[in-house]
């Protein structure tokens, strides 16, 4: 069989044009001898369709004296002009012959460059599986370079013929594998996948938002039990777009106002947008009644002024959701049903997994129930991680499927150095950049940031997120991390209950404030645990899921030993 690089595209779950490639990547592996080698642009770097090796090819193919051939894939419909063939995107169409002769003349100039003139050898293909070609003579490439619907079946024939296995090795047969590898750039760029990855992920979790949306019953009144990653904002989102084109009123409802602000970006402006206690404010001061933000037990109070306020039209809905359903408290439930007009849909979204304050599920009884298992949107290895570490304290890990097409992203578990210093407070420090001491931790967070930005995440794809709430936090009176300005929660609220944050690059927060929302590389630190029990971790699935491409761990040692690792060992890596 051939060679394929990378040489993992067969785990990836894809859809549309990299489908497709998928199903060319496995007639060339069977049908080509060992000695050949598959370059191509399926791999998990280039998900979206237009993304492909060299320009317009799909695939570079090498035989085993070095010579190359270029490989333009086209599939679907395309049209037969008089200026030759063309394949049609969206509101432009592409020439196929004139798309493929600017790939090989730039590739060409780049073996020319590598190999000089003569060193190398290079051809060119298309292919267009879905295509039969009626007039070869006008599609603008040579009649016996086109594989189309008739001579699929013969495509890796056809390559063997282009390329021979027996003829003499070519000058540049010992480079071109490094030049190709290098070209390529295999290995990741972070901050050219995260577009890519969020859009796969988004369309892989988009089921339980397509299905979940036919259910038909009356009263509608559904609780969705869903995990981690499984398509519950997008099936937020979706009922609210589907509620507004048919004039009916909506409100969503969250238990995290973080979480509130990032729906209501996202979210169709005609909807209403709060978390609970925002919610309770609102009503409150149409009520007449200005809370201030300013004093003690100001939450509770607008608990009780919202359950005691008259409830109007202008607070009643056709359409109520409620988010994170996990943190609502009983008495929560009967206040919100005041707000459903008759015959309203009732949607109720929750994960018992990210229950971090341990409260008894809210009981609905009568509700219909519907869960999903499936997490799509952290990679496979966090997951495993997740169990490996934690799935003695919660048993409900093993049922958890993982239908991210992503693995390998190569959880990080960066450990406080044993040998640091131990200050006035008793906390482990270790000096910084500036030679000034600081916790142990906070030095290792810097690392942590470092490394991230040394795998190509930029700043704003970063999140640093604390195991402990804000008031344990080593890092809630900071500002900096070394030469990183912290975006993070002041603690205070303006008059209109708005949470106030510092201007930073780097956003930093707590477990408890980001639960329902993801970044690209998060940074779990100030993990500290002497054993892990349920609570506990609860808490490392809710920070680990965060991620949707990279987790660092920053842990200390004894943390590190109740996740069964060694923690000399990883010192030492």
């Amino acid at each position: 069989m051939a060679r394929i690089v990378p040489d993992n595209w067969q785990h990836l779950e894809a859809t549309g044009a990299a489908a497709r490639e998928r199903e060319t990547l496995a007639l060339l592996e069977r049908g080509l001898p060992a000695g050949y080698t598959v370059y191509h642009g399926v791999h998990w770097t280039r998900l979206t369709e237009g993304f492909s090796v060299f320009g317009e090819a799909d695939f570079v193919i090498v035989s085993p004296s070095g010579r190359a051939l270029i490989v333009e894939q086209k599939t679907g419909f395309l049209r037969e002009t008089k200026n030759g063939l063309v394949k049609a995107y969206l509101q432009t169409e592409r020439n196929v012959a004139v798309g493929l002769a600017g790939t090989v003349e730039a590739l060409h100039r780049r073996f020319t460059a590598a190999f000089g003139v003569g060193n190398y050898g290079l051809e060119a293909l298309f292919y267009c599986p879905d295509h039969a070609v009626r007039e070869p003579a006008i599609a603008g490439v040579q009649a016996s370079r086109i594989v189309d619907a008739t001579r699929k079946a013969q495509l890796a024939a056809i390559v063997r013929e282009a390329l021979p296995a027996d003829e003499p090795r070519l000058p540049c047969a010992a480079k071109i594998h490094h030049f190709l590898a290098d070209e390529l750039s295999l290995t990741p760029d972070a901050s050219a996948l995260v577009g890519a990855a969020g859009t796969l992920v988004t369309r892989l979790a988009g089921g339980l938002a397509s299905w979940a949306r036919r259910l038909e019953f009356e009263p509608f009144r559904l609780r969705v039990i869903g995990t981690a990653g499984s398509g519950k904002t997008q099936l937020a989102l979706q009922v609210m777009k589907d509620a507004l084109a048919r004039g009916a009123r909506t409100l969503y409802v969250c238990f995290n106002r973080p979480l509130a602000d990032h729906i209501a970006k996202v979210a169709p402006p005609e909807a209403k947008v709060a978390n609970y206690h925002q919610l309770c404010d609102w009503v409150s001061r149409d009520g007449g009644h200005v809370p201030d933000f300013e004093g003690t037990n100001v939450f509770e109070g607008l608990e009780r002024r919202f359950a005691q306020t008259p409830i109007d039209a202008r607070w009643q809905f056709d359409v109520v959701i409620v988010d994170e359903g996990q943190d609502f408290q009983p008495a929560w439930v009967d206040a919100l049903a005041r707000l459903l007009r008759p015959g309203a849909a009732w949607w109720w979204l929750e994960d018992p997994l990210q229950n971090l304050y341990m409260r008894e599920p809210v009981a609905l009884p009568g509700w219909t129930v519907l869960r999903e298992t499936t997490n799509y949107r952290s990679p496979r290895d966090i997951l495993a991680f997740l169990r490996e570490a934690a799935g003695e304290a919660v048993p409900a890990l093993a049922q958890h499927a993982a239908g991210s097409p992503f693995d390998g992203s190569e959880v990080t578990l960066a450990v406080w150095d044993e040998r640091a210093e131990t200050g006035a407070a008793g906390r482990a420090v270790e000096r910084g950049a500036d030679g000034a001491q600081e916790p142990a931790v906070v030095v290792a967070t810097k690392r942590a940031i470092t490394q991230a930005l040394s795998l190509g995440f930029r700043k704003q794809d970063i999140v640093v997120l604390s195991f402990r709430g804000r008031e344990h936090s080593h890092f809630t009176a900071l500002d900096h991390l070394g030469p990183h300005r912290l975006r993070s929660f002041t603690g205070q609220f303006d008059l209109f209950g708005n949470p106030q944050y510092r201007d930073g690059d780097v956003l930093l927060d707590s477990i408890y404030r980001f639960k329902g929302q993801s970044a690209p590389c998060v940074i779990l630190t100030d993990v500290d645990f002497e054993t892990l029990d349920e609570r506990t971790a609860r808490k490392l699935f809710v920070g680990a899921t965060r991620a949707t491409m990279k987790l660092i761990v920053v842990a200390s040692a004894r943390a590190a030993r109740a996740m069964g690792r060694d923690p000399a060992a990883l010192a030492r890596t």
